[in-house]
């Protein structure tokens, strides 16, 4: 039996919008870019929502839309996908990674406070922090605003994982000035490639509509030029997939959330590893992978072994992630070294990500699980 790791949810309503773009001239900054804005705008409860061609670039024009420039300082966790740290490096800014909290993953807010409190102001100014909501987990954001308030500093969330997750029964990414959602064929929803941004802040909005297109002015004349852009646009095709998308949000996450409980169903009594739970009536996780935990008593060589299994057995897998700070760039720039970060570092070593999509069947829930108690 082949099991992917990840397959998107595509359906006749998906093949049915992106076929009426493809019958009309306007295959990018067409009418249906406003249309799947406003939509995503609602969904999430924001005054402004501005789609970009990845989650990458959504981070990107986060960034230099808070004006955060070389030698300034933006708090972060080191457990994420690298983009989260890039986006900071691409304006010559820094990150100040701080470790993650060992259940949730996410960055350890006492940690994190004490690590503003510390810093040494002579390395540059801190000027934001960015969240990152791990695997749609939500981090706590309470705690997080309550810090950033006090020292006076932006905050970015990164929900390119989490669309559709809640902490306290409002959506992530509507907490800091700026949140960015991601939308690559293995999240919740998809635009086959894409990203949004939201905010309430009209000029922040403003900014980064004309930072994503070559820095136009609003008056939208084609050849003026107000500032230094990107070419980061959102092609009529691929919003005409989101929106088909954001019209069942409900229904794509709730199908996750039914595979990710037959997967704790079936994994519950394995004392070898350990499984993601929400904490009741605080937080509410969208789930975008699926990721389990092996023991203390399992070395990262270990894990390694049992990833070749289950890709010798068919079964598409994965580590999730590994730290940034060990990436070789991060360690050339920075000299980062192993054990720097020690809750990432231990986590990390030891993660697994097994299969996980919205139509993946019993059976092969089953086989997988099965698979992995006799590698176990």
């Amino acid at each position: 039996m082949q099991v992917p790791l990840s397959n998107p949810d595509i359906t006749n309503l998906e093949r049915r919008y992106v076929q009426s773009v493809l019958e009309t001239p306007h295959l990018s900054l067409g009418p249906v870019l406003p249309k799947f804005e406003s939509s995503f705008a609602q969904y999430l409860g924001t005054r402004h929502a501005i789609a970009v061609n990845s989650g990458t670039s959504g981070l990107h024009l986060a960034v230099k839309a808070l004006d955060i420039r070389e030698d300034d300082v933006v708090v972060t966790t080191p457990f994420s996908f690298v983009a989260s740290a890039n986006c900071i490096l691409f304006e010559r800014a820094k990150p100040l990674f701080v470790d993650i909290d060992s259940i949730t993953y996410n960055i350890d807010c006492n940690k994190m406070e004490k690590a503003i409190d510390q810093f040494d102001n002579k390395k540059g100014v801190i000027k934001a922090v960015l969240p990152v909501h791990v695997f749609g987990r939500p981090c706590d954001m309470e705690k997080i605003m309550k810090i950033a308030r006090k020292h006076n500093l932006h905050v970015i969330e990164d929900a390119c994982e989490a669309i559709g997750a809640e902490y306290l029964e409002k959506k992530v990414g509507t907490f800091g000035d700026i949140g960015v959602f991601a939308f690559y064929p293995n999240k919740q929803m998809t635009t086959g490639e894409g990203g949004m941004i939201v905010t309430n802040n009209e000029k922040i909005a403003s900014l980064c509509k004309s930072l994503r297109n070559q820095g136009r002015a609003e008056s939208g004349e084609w050849l003026l030029h107000e500032r230094l852009g990107y070419n980061y646009r959102l092609s009529e095709i691929n919003c005409a997939l989101g929106l088909a998308q954001l019209e069942r949000i409900e229904e794509l996450i709730t199908k996750r959330a039914e595979i990710a409980e037959l997967y704790n169903t079936k994994l519950q009594d394995l004392d070898e590893i350990r499984i993601a739970t929400a904490v009741k009536g605080i937080e509410k996780i969208s789930w975008f992978v699926y990721v389990v935990q092996l023991s203390n008593t399992y070395s990262r060589e270990d894990r390694d072994v049992i990833l070749s299994g289950l890709r010798k057995a068919g079964i598409g897998c994965n580590n999730y992630f590994s730290p940034i700070h060990l990436q070789p760039f991060y360690q050339q720039m920075f000299g980062f070294k192993e054990g720097d970060f020690p809750v990432t570092e231990h986590v990390a070593a030891r993660t697994i990500a097994l299969p996980f999509y919205n139509n993946l069947k019993e059976e092969q829930i089953k086989f997988v699980t099965e698979t992995l108690k006799k590698l176990l």
